[in-house]
């Protein structure tokens, strides 16, 4: 048996400042984006959200003359909103979102609010007009190691010295990616941006990087320079906590797909597989994450397509709007369904409600399914017990009708484990009407 080499998770940086006053920070950056969330929290309305597009003007208007801000504010604070958690979206309707209601109080909800607006630093400022998307992401990608130089030297950076690092992350990736450089590339294919305008981009990134509060620019009496702020350093501090974290992933399922990793999972307690999920979680980008999970849900297993949304509440905000989309598959809106009824904070013993009883079947017989091909037979009868339906008969007459896949495959793995003769023959028969398209 080999024991799992685990390194020792890194320490706050020196003269880190209390979490209480982090979280002061924290709140002094967003302080317009929470003013701007509390407001549409009180006017509550189809329109009163002031977000960006056709037919926002008004709503616009009305929270500036409200909180004596002008338009250019309200729209910047209310991105800032969404971004932090503030405020959900609900098709048309805004609803305070669960951090607005603790931030007052909580100041683990305020730093993860913030660290939230940190990561999508590259959504709240805009990159420069044509500039290729493919330069975006790869001087986006390339941060971090920006970032961690801020942090290793403890003060003021040179911005040309964080340039020359830029550029050769910039190089490594596209290394990484057998990429031939631009300048060797035919005219038609050189599709690569060349480094030299990796400038213009890193003051962007800088520039977004301020807008967040996670450092400041000075021009300095010769050349400008960056410093990280307190938030800044903190958060760099917690993103290599999160990499420690994933490196001592107790079950080692970090390297594998999602696929398999839900496999490895599926033999543990929820307090352990939790504790997988967030280590595979922390060793990949949110999004990749989120879309490899929910293809595994899209497939036949549907132990996985549980397994896939157990992780998908660990991810929580982030998979919002992906998992919202998923509602209109009829394989995974069931899942769908319960993810946000308790994301939106109902309680998990109450969230089947959302459910309609055509759902709840089909969320039955899914969950039979997965039992069928991995559990054990006691547990498939025992599966009888948390039908809607209440009685065998009309259960077997609302799963006829259901039209699951796996319906036939159910009926007759139930039969065969159930100790009722009557009981078995009864669901043997509908397995049959199923099979012949009987009724």
């Amino acid at each position: 048996m080999t024991t799992r080499r685990t390194r020792p998770a890194p320490r706050p940086p020196e003269g880190t400042p209390p979490r209480a006053e982090l979280a002061r920070q924290a709140r002094h950056v967003l302080a317009d984006a929470v003013r701007i969330a509390r407001w549409a929290a009180v006017e509550h309305g189809a329109d009163t959200a002031p977000r960006t597009g056709t037919g926002a003007r008004p709503a616009q208007e009305r929270a500036a003359a409200a909180l004596d801000l002008t338009p250019g504010q309200i729209r910047a604070g209310w991105d800032r909103a969404r971004l932090a958690g503030l405020v959900e979206l609900h098709g048309d309707t805004a609803r305070p979102g669960w951090r607005l209601h603790a931030w007052d109080r909580d100041d683990s909800a305020v730093l993860r609010g913030w660290v939230a607006l940190f990561d999508a630093w590259s959504l709240v400022h805009p990159a420069p007009e044509g500039v290729a998307p493919s330069a975006v992401a790869e001087v986006v990608e390339a941060v971090p190691q920006v970032l961690s130089l801020l942090q290793l030297s403890q003060g003021p950076v040179l911005v040309p010295a964080l340039l020359d690092l830029l550029g050769q992350r910039v190089e490594e990736l596209r290394e990484e990616r057998c990429e031939v450089p631009a300048a060797e590339q035919a005219p038609e294919t050189a599709d690569a941006p060349a480094l030299d305008g990796l400038p213009t981009l890193l003051d962007w990134a800088l520039e977004g990087l301020a807008a967040v509060g996670a450092l400041t620019l000075d021009p300095g009496t010769e050349e400008r320079h960056a410093t990280l702020t307190p938030l800044g350093n903190w958060a760099v501090w917690v993103k290599l906590e999160q990499i420690c974290v994933a490196a001592q992933s107790p079950a080692g399922n970090i390297e594998q797909s999602a696929e398999d990793m839900l496999r490895g999972c599926a033999r543990l307690t929820p307090g352990p597989a939790r504790d997988e999920y967030r280590a595979w979680l922390a060793a990949r980008t949110l999004s990749s994450a989120v879309a490899e999970l929910l293809a595994v849900a899209r497939g036949e297993d549907a132990l996985l397509r549980g397994l896939a949304f157990e992780a998908l509440r660990v991810v929580g905000a982030p998979a919002e709007a992906e998992v919202r989309a998923t509602v209109a598959e009829p394989s995974l809106r069931p899942y769908a369904l319960l993810w946000l009824a308790e994301y939106e904070g109902a309680d998990p013993d109450d969230a089947q409600e959302v459910l309609t009883r055509e759902e709840s079947t089909w969320l039955w017989v899914d969950t039979a399914a997965a039992v069928a091909d991995h559990g054990e037979s006691e547990l498939l009868v025992r599966h009888l017990d948390s039908a809607v339906q209440g009685t065998v008969p009309a259960l077997l007459d609302e799963v006829r009708a259901v039209g699951h896949p796996r319906t036939v495959q159910v009926l007759v793995a139930l039969a065969a484990a159930h100790p009722d003769p009557a009981l078995a023959k009864a669901v043997r028969r509908a397995a049959f009407q199923v099979h012949t398209g009987g009724a």
